[in-house]
């Protein structure tokens, strides 16, 4: 099965509580693990303002995951957030290999400079 690195951001209700708000974020760390997700990575980056409302609130707690897993779990993943209340947004995008982007830079040394 091939594995690719996904980093999903995904933004929980402001209104939450502490309490209810861990519980969303190991909900779906734990349903990445049991995907076979590995190299797993949870961030909460906080509360932060919207710069345009979504359904009627202006701010909201920002979840950034980065794990590797097969692509058969990204599916399943989106389904269960779009089915959750808790979240008003979310995006899963697939990540570069980390070798290619360092090969790049150094293919370049005039873009560098300039």
């Amino acid at each position: 099965m091939i594995t690719r690195n996904y980093e999903t951001l995904y933004i929980i209700r402001p209104d939450v509580g502490e309490e209810q708000l861990e519980q969303t974020i190991s909900q779906f760390r734990t349903f990445l693990e049991e995907q076979g997700a590995t190299k797993l990575k949870v961030q909460n980056r906080g509360k932060r303002r919207f710069a345009y409302p979504i359904k009627k609130l202006r701010e909201g707690y920002y979840i950034l995951m980065t794990y590797t897993a097969p692509g058969t779990a990204i599916a399943p993943l989106e389904r269960a957030m779009r089915l959750n209340e808790n979240i008003l947004r979310f995006m899963t995008i697939v990540l570069e290999e980390e070798t290619e982007t360092e090969d790049a830079e150094e293919e370049n040394p005039v873009l560098a400079r300039a």
